[in-house]
């Protein structure tokens, strides 16, 4: 098992907990319905990774140096993709106008969707 990828996983599960909790009750007189709904992609999406980072330090089918690039993948995916969600969906709320930034959203995205054909790929490769 690798403990880093499982540690990272744990970490950002935690995280998509609290901040689920956070954007259901804490943001909720805040927030329009869409900026909610937003917010609630961003958890869902670090929750779904979280999940695989769990999977990908448990597999012992992968190398280890296999593991590392998706996991790096996924790691800067979760944190352009979700990240930016959040501060775009919350934009109003602060002096820092994050549309300017509103570009990692899909750089992230493509970061996750990378790690998903390299984990595929790599997968592919050590099955057979």
């Amino acid at each position: 098992m690798n403990r880093t990828i499982f540690l990272t996983g744990i970490l950002f599960g935690v995280l998509a907990v609290g901040l689920g909790a956070f954007g259901a009750h804490g943001l909720k007189k805040l927030l329009d319905a869409d900026a909610i709904q937003t917010f609630n992609t961003g958890v869902t999406y670090q929750m779904y990774h979280a999940i695989v980072l769990l999977i990908l330090a448990s597999t012992t089918r992968l190398p280890q140096k296999s593991k590392k690039w998706v996991y790096y993948f996924m790691l800067i995916g979760i944190l352009l993709f979700s990240f930016s969600i959040y501060f775009l969906a919350t934009n109003h709320l602060t002096a820092f106008d994050f549309k300017t930034i509103a570009f990692v959203t899909p750089v992230g995205g493509l970061f996750l969707l990378s790690g998903w054909l390299l984990l595929g790929y790599r997968a592919h490769q050590h099955f057979n």
